[in-house]
């Protein structure tokens, strides 16, 4: 591992700058999740089950909207997607604490599609500043810094929730979106390398084939099987009546996967994705082993979270690779709309097993999940591979 890596990308003029920006910027995304759950169950009145579809139906937009949200930027350029986004979350965000469960069930749908995409945004941001042999490392910072908003949006709209209303905690939300959004205008940060040319539009059954595929199918497996293995680190708690010290086993996840993405960003020569991903999975399987204890379920749970960064940083790698810079802003979105859908497949499939079974069977099938589909994408590439040659 070479920490100079890391020096020379926050030696690049405005990379320092624009990732404190952009890990403040993730925070309210992050926050936004909890914040609606906590307003249906305590403000709305209703149960777990509508708090969750709410969820869901967001998930569902988000996932939709992101590689279109992309497109927008590929076309018409930041500062138009920017507007879009800051009209309809201000709107939304503004009288979501006024609506109704069933009209905030369709707004949250319809304003997920045109969520500031800020996760992606991010990464496309950071490769258009730093030069290509400085992507991994930058890509890693990154994704290190997802994990620390991941750490802190949640607990704030917990906080602002119980201490103040989910109202106070949904107004400042939106206060923050249209703020960033609005300083991002300013800025207007580029989205391609000045080295970069767009040239002419790349036909989309060109760039997306059987490699770019893999590697999205990769992204939507890694999230499964950490999604996965945070319903399983609930329930497992749960089952120790220790319910209140989940909190604590999620910083060790994320402590972990910092702790590798901090390696993997240093490294001149990296395990292929599949191989990263598999990793995952197969140090998931026997996690439950360990749920009779707290402590050494935190210990099982190191290893596998700390792929988890390297793995996310891999994906984003291989997408400025394959994606050419005309259509990098959809590529992007696909690579978020993939994470979306990973963990919106892997929280249920694990919370079924979980209640026909027990928590420890939820981490075996999360592992499980992660190792087939690392297995096929590697039949996915092997395919390609001899489709081009012939």
């Amino acid at each position: 591992m070479n920490v100079s890596h890391y020096l020379a990308v926050l030696r690049t003029p405005r990379v320092p700058g624009f990732m404190l920006l952009m890990l403040l910027a993730r925070v309210p995304p992050t926050a936004a999740g909890m914040t609606i759950t906590m307003h249906v169950l305590l403000a709305l009145d209703r149960g777990y089950g509508a708090a969750g579809l709410v969820g869901a139906v967001s998930t569902v937009g988000i996932a939709l909207g992101s590689p279109l949200m992309g497109h927008l930027v590929d076309r018409r350029g930041l500062r138009a997607m920017l507007v879009l986004s800051m009209v309809t979350e201000g709107v939304f965000w503004f009288v979501a604490p006024l609506l109704s469960y069933e009209v905030l069930l369709v707004t949250c749908f319809v304003t997920g599609i045109t969520v500031m995409p800020v996760m992606s945004l991010g990464r496309q941001i950071l490769t258009a500043l730093v030069p290509e042999d400085r992507r991994r490392t930058a890509l890693a910072m990154d994704s290190m810094a997802v994990e620390l908003s991941f750490m802190a949006g949640p607990a704030l709209g917990v906080a602002l929730t119980t201490q103040a209303s989910s109202r106070t905690a949904m107004w400042s939300i939106g206060a923050s979106m249209v703020l960033i959004g609005a300083i991002l205008y300013a800025v207007n940060p580029p989205v391609r390398h000045e080295g970069e040319t767009t040239g002419a539009r790349v036909p989309r059954r060109e760039w997306l084939d059987g490699r770019l595929l893999g590697v999205l199918i990769s992204a939507g497996g890694a999230t499964f099987v950490l999604s996965g293995v945070e319903v399983s680190v609930v329930a497992s708690m749960r089952g120790l009546g220790l319910t209140g010290w989940t909190g604590a086993m999620v910083v060790v996840m994320c402590v972990a996967s910092l702790a590798g993405g901090f390696l993997y960003g240093g490294l001149t020569r990296v395990p292929p994705l599949w191989a990263l991903m598999g990793g995952m999975g197969v140090l998931a399987v026997p996690i439950g082993l360990f749920g009779w204890s707290p402590w050494w379920l935190a210990l099982a749970l190191v290893p596998t979270n700390f792929l988890c960064a390297p793995t996310i940083t891999a994906t984003g790698e291989l997408i400025t690779k394959h994606a050419p810079a005309s259509a990098r802003g959809v590529a992007m979105g696909l690579q978020s709309s993939a994470f979306t859908l990973g963990v919106a497949l892997g929280a249920p499939v694990t919370g079924f097993v979980i209640d026909h079974s027990s928590p420890a069977w939820g981490f075996a099938v999360a592992g499980v999940g992660a190792v087939v589909i690392a297995a096929g994408t590697v039949v996915l590439g092997r395919r390609t591979a001899a489709a081009s040659v012939g």
